[in-house]
């Protein structure tokens, strides 16, 4: 009878301890990593995040087949600093991606402004551990830096050995028929000053002639120069958008200028699966960064009035089908068990993209804000969802703060590689929190900022598993009541558009997700104890931070015509290599 139990037992254990190490080498064993990053897609778009009318089956499919976070947190509510935070873990005012003024974003190809060369990114540290690493899609990260091609700030400086897509980011003005986007107010204030300029040199003139006005001609032609000469010093840039901005490049080369819209989509789902065909026999990392579904929202034929929601939903529904194109190719290389997938979006959708009546931005759910909105929720909470095949468990959810800046140290650590030692990371690993080995996230506190200010700050309490929010600053709403700014577009982070708060608004998460209610000494028994807590954290983190050269100041953000990417001889910039091809 002993021998008998012995005879079960021994296998048992054995097999326990097998089943352990092949476990253990499956994250040892460097995986395949596939990132799937969004363009302004409301959390509240997602079927598995609660949207029953705009179909969504394969980012659903992924949360069904792997892990879903439900307060997964962008660092900043606009792309460009959004993304300088996924791709170096760090908050974007440490390598001076976020603003002190309005322009909080690149805003040219020709801009010199960018990701610093310094900054690590987790590309970078991947390519040395052996990875093949590619980009597809959009960057918004900056191309140049002093000429024309030193490529300082391009993708293939910061450790992508394949680029593909746009180096700028999609906008309404690379669609012919669509209204132009960029810079809409200050191009009306140009066109508005030129006029009158002109006005008062043809009044000036005109006077001259009839003898009303005693003026020289040397004054009217000097007067008459300076016309042409502002008016060529801006339209020379806001004149030429589509051609300076909506460009799409290959590694170095420009390979369409302009773009043409029609078959971007196709394109860019082509070099994507072709990327993981001829990299299955080596680990690689894919990072698939959308042009879905930021405006024009550029939607194929097929797929044309097939939603509930206009446009934008026929948008968002084919970003899905590109998805499953993408987990179906990986799917197909036998390399589902040997990849972890992820899926997310840089920020909160943007309510106030309107056309009319036409609704173009995005929709966040139950919570308040959208994107340009640092502190509210709608602003920053984005969809988080993992695939790993039997290494995470299916169906699972967890309601833990995490931010986009975890991923950073999460694939690294994959990878096997070491963090830098030189630099604060914000970011933490994410493996503990989503194999089960840990019940709560690293993070004790979130800082959230708007440009370079503070405008909330989360903090996780978590022995009672409250979520405490201090809003230190919110925008002001018009027209009132309305949940954005409708009468500017986008939503300040400072000045008049701004409200400040002392002592500052407080919310309970865990009970009051839509910060609806906020919170008093009142009503709270806690309240000072929690904004005192959250203030000397805050400080805290202040002293953490140090000077460093404004990747967004105005001098880095205005278009220079010696950094424009030109596939000819400037400024005849003209080519489409993929129609020659």
């Amino acid at each position: 009878f002993l021998y008998f139990r012995t005879s079960l037992v021994t296998p048992l254990i054995f097999g326990l301890v097998l089943q352990s190490s092949l476990t253990q080498l499956s994250i040892i064993t460097k995986p395949n990593i596939v990132l799937l990053m969004a363009d302004d897609l409301g959390i509240g778009d997602v079927g598995c995040y609660g949207n029953n009318t705009i179909r969504t089956p394969n980012i659903d499919r992924l949360a069904k087949e792997g892990v879903k976070l439900t307060q997964h947190i962008a660092a900043a509510p606009l792309c460009t600093p959004s993304r300088a935070a996924f791709l170096t873990g760090r908050y974007p005012v440490r390598s001076g991606m976020d603003a002190t003024n309005n322009y909080r974003v690149i805003f040219w190809n020709g801009g010199s402004g960018g990701l610093p060369p310094n900054e690590t990114t987790f590309a970078k540290i991947l390519q040395q551990q052996g990875y093949s690493t590619g980009l597809i899609g959009k960057w918004h990260q900056g191309v140049n830096c002093e000429s024309r091609n030193d490529h300082c700030h391009h993708p293939l400086n910061h450790g992508f050995d394949y680029f593909y897509g746009m180096p700028f980011t999609l906008i309404s003005d690379c669609q012919p028929t669509e209204t132009p986007e960029m810079d809409r107010g200050f191009r009306r204030k140009l066109w508005l000053y030129t006029q009158m300029i002109c006005l008062l040199t043809l009044t000036a003139a005109l006077g001259r002639l009839t003898g009303l006005i005693s003026v020289r001609w040397k004054t009217l032609t000097c007067l008459a120069g300076f016309s042409l000469l502002f008016f060529v010093s801006w339209f020379s840039s806001y004149g030429f958008v589509r051609h300076w901005n909506c460009i799409m490049m290959r590694n170095h080369d420009v390979t369409e200028q302009p773009m043409v819209t029609d078959r971007t989509t196709s394109l860019i789902l082509r070099e994507s699966i072709s990327f993981i065909e001829r990299n299955r026999n080596k680990p690689f990392l894919l990072f698939l960064s959308f042009l879905h579904s930021h405006t024009p929202l550029l939607t194929t034929e097929k797929f044309l009035g097939r939603s509930r929601h206009g446009l934008y939903g026929d948008n968002v529904e084919e970003m899905d089908w590109m998805v499953g194109k993408v987990i179906d190719a990986i799917d197909r290389e036998g390399l589902k068990n040997t990849t972890l997938v992820y899926f997310t979006s840089d920020h909160g959708g943007w309510l106030e993209r309107q056309e009319g009546k036409r609704q173009l931005g995005g929709w966040n759910g139950i919570y308040r804000g959208g994107k340009a909105m640092g502190g509210w929720e709608g602003g920053i909470r984005v969809p988080g969802i993992f695939r790993w095949s039997g290494v995470l468990s299916e169906g699972k959810v967890i309601d833990e703060p995490t931010s986009l800046m975890d991923i950073y140290p999460t694939v690294v650590q994959l990878a096997g590689g070491a963090l830098p030692q030189d630099r604060v990371i914000d970011g933490r690993d994410l493996m503990p929190l989503l194999r089960g080995a840990a019940e709560h996230s690293e993070h004790e506190f979130l800082f959230h900022y708007c440009g370079i200010h503070i405008h909330a700050v989360r903090w996780h309490q978590k022995d009672s598993g409250a979520i405490w929010k201090a809003h230190y600053m919110t925008p002001v709403f018009r027209p009132l009541g309305s949940g954005g700014c409708y009468d500017r577009g986008f939503c300040p982070c400072f000045g008049e558009g701004v409200n400040h708060h002392n002592p500052p608004l407080l919310f309970d998460l865990s009970r009051d997700p839509s910060e609806a209610k906020p919170l008093s000494a009142d009503t709270e028994p806690l309240f000072n104890t929690v904004i005192s807590k959250i203030g000397r954290a805050t400080e805290e983190h202040r002293r953490t931070l140090t000077p460093v050269p404004e990747q967004l100041s105005v001098y880095n953000v205005v278009w220079k015509p010696w950094l424009q990417p030109c596939c000819g001889t400037f400024p005849f910039c003209w080519c489409d290599k993929e129609g020659d091809n």
